[in-house]
């Protein structure tokens, strides 16, 4: 277990988290992302997504929600700038935009879909 505060106090030897802790502004980035991709709905339709590009009515079917319920988590996703989307004729596709998260979600899948 990192003790943070031994870490903070001991200079060169904050490990890892050194370089997060340097600049408030990647901590406050880093903050509303995990907040923004904390639901669970919001999870799912990440883990959906993949590294794929999916339309809406795909999401809502895979994910098993009504479209208005997708399109409200899908908003705070894309306005977070976690999501890109583009229109094509009166479908709206979505894909993780930021590989950031797309590494996240790999390593939550890895750490928490395992079969114990």
């Amino acid at each position: 277990m990192i003790n943070i505060n031994n870490s903070l106090n001991s200079g060169d030897n904050c490990g890892f988290t050194a370089d997060l802790l340097a600049r408030d502004e990647d901590v406050e980035i880093a903050s509303r992302s995990l907040k923004a991709i904390s639901h669970p709905l919001r999870l799912k339709i990440l883990c959906v997504l993949g590294e794929r590009e999916i339309s809406v009515q795909d999401i809502v079917e895979c994910v098993g929600t009504s479209q208005s319920n997708i399109s409200q988590h899908l908003a705070i996703l894309r306005d977070k700038g976690i999501l890109a989307s583009r229109k094509e004729a009166n479908r709206v596709f979505y894909r993780v935009g930021d590989s950031r998260t797309l590494k996240l979600i790999s390593m939550m899948q890895e750490i928490f879909c395992t079969v114990r």
